[in-house]
């Protein structure tokens, strides 16, 4: 007999969410909640990339038990008040309760058939909608209505309209936003409400699994041609470092912005097929220097680290006045760089690459050796010495002509170089 699977336990997978919204990779989230990655990824297609409701469903929906309270709250003429204080809820909890799930019944005649028009009609008397709410509500048919309200999936406003789904189809296969297909709607049927949809609603039916209005490779015709939804908590979260001010590039020594003083310099990553590859390029601000570090294996913080700390000691003392990075994950252990090799690092603001315009200059020759979409990981460290070395040797115009390797050698060769920047 086979072995009975685990139910889905929704602690683990509030748990993996919560992992995933701290900044954990998949890989790790799912390790640290005990799960296997597939079963991490059948969580993440089902919600459509979105993240789901955390907070603990204890005491959220009320039972039978406090609905038939309620129903006997109000045939004794309590407040919704004094019923919410009997069963330990809010006044406003029972009355979106009596709102919701209490029954309308339809006239009876005599005889306990629906009243027909024969017959005189009685003498018109105004009722209090909310009386009226409160003498219909009983627990048996709102536990009904209850139960059916929670029912998954829901039918959604493209089920058995395929007017609808025609029309949305051909304006996302015209490359349509679903907001301008939204908007395009009300203006082309105004008279016809079950022909709008909110932008929100199309987002929904292509991206969670289930619903099949819409065919699911429509999500290419999307701008960003994700086929799941990325939260803006992960944005947030993921790849951004805490970066105290004291350490943003507009703290940098003034020195640097000119370039007369050397010893500043500027760093990155050039990324090879798929991200899967990196190498770190490190540019001197004053002669265009070049070292380029080896990551054969991965390209982590710890990686950058291990790279980076042995290359900046090698440098003299004086050449070691500070280093501008952008503000990716790679540089998470910067503290332990800054004091390991004695180099002061600071950050450059968000998406402004012309704060280190010597590096990504540098980055654009380098991909004559290292072209994009290639696997950077076959270059071993002999490859990088000699294509840095070929790079250092070439002439330079902003240079007067002069290859970086002599500029850096005229440094080295004339009066000590003073004044070297502490460590912030």
């Amino acid at each position: 007999m086979g072995v009975v699977g685990r139910p889905r336990s929704r602690v683990r997978e509030r748990a993996f969410w919560r992992a995933r919204l701290e900044g954990l990779e998949h890989e790790a989230a799912c390790a640290l909640v005990g799960v296997s990655q597939h079963r991490g990824w059948r969580w993440v297609r089902e919600v459509g990339g979105m993240v789901p409701d955390l907070r603990e469903p204890k005491g959220r929906y009320l039972s039978l038990a406090e609905q038939e309270e309620i129903s006997r709250g109000l045939a004794a003429d309590l407040s919704y008040a004094e019923i919410g204080r009997r069963i330990g809820r809010d006044r406003s909890t029972v009355k979106r309760e009596v709102d919701r799930n209490h029954v309308t019944r339809e006239r009876r005649g005599a005889h306990g058939g629906a009243r027909t028009p024969a017959g005189p009609p009685r003498p018109y008397r105004r009722v209090d909608a909310r009386q009226a709410r409160r003498d219909a509500y009983r627990a048996g048919p709102a536990r009904h209505k209850a139960d059916q309200r929670a029912r998954r999936p829901k039918p959604t406003k493209f089920s058995g309209h395929p007017e609808l789904v025609t029309e949305v189809q051909q304006g996302l296969e015209l490359h349509w936003s679903p907001e301008q297909i939204a908007a395009e709607l009300r203006v082309r049927f105004p008279d016809r409400p079950e022909m709008w949809v909110s932008h929100e609603t199309i987002y929904q039916e292509l991206y969670v699994q289930g619903r099949g209005s819409l065919r699911r490779e429509l999500h290419r015709c999307l701008r960003t041609g994700r086929a799941l939804r990325r939260p803006r908590a992960f944005t947030r979260r993921s790849g951004r470092l805490h970066i105290p001010p004291e350490i943003m590039i507009s703290e940098r020594p003034a020195e640097a912005r000119d370039r007369a003083v050397p010893g500043h310099w500027e760093g990155d990553l050039i990324l090879g097929a798929a991200n899967g590859s990196a190498i770190g390029t490190l540019v001197e601000r004053s002669t265009r220097f070049v070292l380029l570090l080896h990551l054969p294996e991965r390209h982590d913080a710890a990686a950058v680290r291990d790279a980076m700390v042995p290359a900046i000691r090698a440098l003299p003392a004086g050449l070691r006045r500070s280093l501008a990075w952008d503000q990716g994950s790679e540089m998470a252990r910067h503290h332990e760089i800054r004091i390991a090799a004695d180099l002061p690092i600071y950050f450059c603001d968000p998406h402004s690459p012309w704060q280190r315009g010597s590096n990504e200059n540098t980055n654009g020759l380098l991909r004559q050796y290292f072209p994009k979409g290639s696997d950077l990981s076959v270059h071993t460290a002999d490859d990088l010495a000699a294509v840095a070395a070929e790079l250092n040797g070439r002439p330079r115009k902003t240079l007067q002509w002069r290859s970086p390797a002599r500029a850096l050698d005229q440094l080295l060769s004339g009066p000590p170089i003073t004044g070297v920047a502490t460590t912030p």
